[in-house]
């Protein structure tokens, strides 16, 4: 195998005008993300080698148009042209373990490992003046905050593009030849992860960060809570201006303490209760700012009202903790109040995110498709009086026994799928032991949901809201959140027939 490139000429990429050419990279995966880094490496001049599963992708058929080379096979061992190529960097799509064969064997032999974030904060000078970086996280409202800071930045008048993990990968927004004025970045865990395997720091210097909230998750990839914890906390490293931390939710607030920071970088906290004198909150039913103003000890600035926002379908308490947050972000960027209320007066959900799907005779079908793990489902059901709750799917390794214990006096029933049934229907068992539950067994993806919602039809009665909300994910029986999501809105519109009182209107 050749030499690894040195440690000196690989820190000094630092900008898209760098000599990249002839850098022999290979890229694992080739999902979105992976293919961007391709398409980046490959503009760049550098010779890129992309290592994917054996499953066809119309993607496969473009590696070649872009100038690399695909290998298409299990990865379950390193691949021979792997070696025989002699990689200087592997960079590594979210979602590849860490001790994946082909991470391993290039940590083994000294070659560098970096994710996509790296390699667009590298070359994020592409366009003119680089984008100012706002990045989020947390295990679950990371999607609705970036897509609601983005909003009320151009609301602002700012070019400010929604990017990461979900969308727009970041370095299709970096080469986006319009140019912006932010990224508003969500990162995953696993994207933190790689992004901090330098002992924990991170090249990226964002103006804002929060790390929205922190609950068990994908513990079966980190392998361990505080694995995945440390992951998150990345997302503070060398913030500028702000660093926006959940009031509630004490991990939050101690990565802000432990984080290196700029120096006149600010600790801003949100929450439901009363804020402090630096902080977002809520008095009197009045969400305020008391961190972006010269009299923050005896003054607060309105932002808007519970009241105004529940006509919005915006006032379910994890949104209205999202809201703040991304405020908090967003006035961190220097926008003023008024281009934050302006912008919840016309922003909306996204489909499978608390999703009013119908109503027929008092009972509410709410599509929460999105929840795919406890702390989600948790935030969910604790917005309803009286649930059919319907749950269940791949549960990553975090259980979900505190979840039924904490929601059992307002279930009405409980329908369970998946392919976790047992430990959900266990939990059923030791928490809530008289409570209703139905077990879906359908195999056949296309079974599922109508058997499920005909299930909760036959027990929901007037005043109950018949709520998906898995608490899992969905690769077992769906291809994704949202395919899950639209079998489901598919079966309560074969099962309600015409009768629906109220049809897709989006809380």
């Amino acid at each position: 195998m050749a030499e690894p490139l040195s440690a000196e000429r690989l820190d000094g990429l630092l900008s898209w005008h760098a000599d990249w050419r002839g850098l022999r990279v290979a890229v694992l995966g080739l999902g979105m993300t992976g293919f961007s880094v391709a398409d980046t490496l490959t503009e760049l001049g550098s010779e890129v080698l992309v290592l994917a599963g054996e499953a066809a992708d119309e993607r496969a058929e473009l590696v070649g148009v872009i100038g690399a080379r695909l290998i298409q096979r299990d990865l379950s061992t390193v691949p021979s042209e792997l070696v025989e190529f002699a990689p200087e960097l592997v960079v590594v799509s979210p979602g590849f373990h860490p001790d994946h064969p082909v991470v391993a064997w290039a940590q083994t032999a000294g070659v560098a490992v970096w994710g996509d974030i790296e390699l667009a904060w590298r070359v994020r000078d592409k366009v003119g003046t680089p984008a100012e970086w706002i990045c989020v996280t947390g295990t679950n409202g990371k999607t609705t905050t970036v897509q609601l800071t983005a909003s009320m930045l151009v609301e602002a008048g700012f070019r400010a593009a929604p990017c990461g993990n979900f969308g727009v990968p970041v370095l299709d927004a970096v080469r986006d030849p319009q140019g912006f004025d932010f990224f508003v970045v969500e990162l995953s865990s696993y994207q933190l992860h790689t992004l901090g395997l330098q002992g924990g720091r991170s090249i990226v210097s964002p103006l804002a960060s929060v790390c929205l909230n922190l609950a068990d998750d994908h513990l079966d990839w980190h392998g361990s809570a505080a694995a995945y914890r440390a992951a998150k906390a990345v997302v503070y490293e060398n913030t500028k201006v702000a660093c926006v931390y959940n009031r509630a939710d004490a991990a939050t607030m101690s990565m802000v303490e432990e984080a290196e920071v700029v120096d006149g970088a600010r600790a801003v906290g949100f929450g439901l209760d009363v804020p402090g004198p630096s902080d977002f909150g809520v008095v009197d039913g009045i969400l305020v700012d008391r961190a972006f103003l010269d009299d923050r000890r005896t003054s607060a600035l309105e932002i808007t009202t519970v009241e105004a926002l529940s006509q919005r379908g915006l006032a379910a308490p994890h949104i209205v903790a999202n809201i703040l947050a991304a405020a908090a972000l967003a006035r961190a960027a220097g926008i003023t109040v008024e281009a934050v209320r302006d912008t919840l007066l016309s922003f909306g959900l996204d489909a499978h995110r608390i999703q009013l799907i119908a109503r027929r005779l008092e009972v509410d079908w709410i599509d929460d498709s999105k929840a795919t793990n406890p702390h989600a489902a948790d935030a969910s059901l604790a917005a309803y009086r009286s649930v059919v709750w319907i749950v269940g799917g791949l549960l990553k390794g975090v259980s979900i026994d505190h979840l039924v214990e904490r929601h059992a006096d307002h279930l009405r029933a409980a329908v369970v799928i998946g392919a976790d049934r047992a430990e959900v229907l266990a939990a059923f068992a030791r928490h809530a032991p008289t409570l209703t539950v139905i077990e879906v067994d359908a195999a056949e993806t296309e079974h599922v949901m109508p058997e499920a919602v005909r299930r909760a039809a036959e027990v929901a009665q007037a005043g109950d809201t018949v709520l998906l909300a898995p608490a899992a994910a969905s690769m077992d029986q769906f291809t994704d959140y949202g395919h899950r999501g639209r079998l489901f809105q598919a079966a309560v519109e074969a099962e309600l027939g015409g009768e629906a009182d109220d049809r897709s209107a989006s809380r």
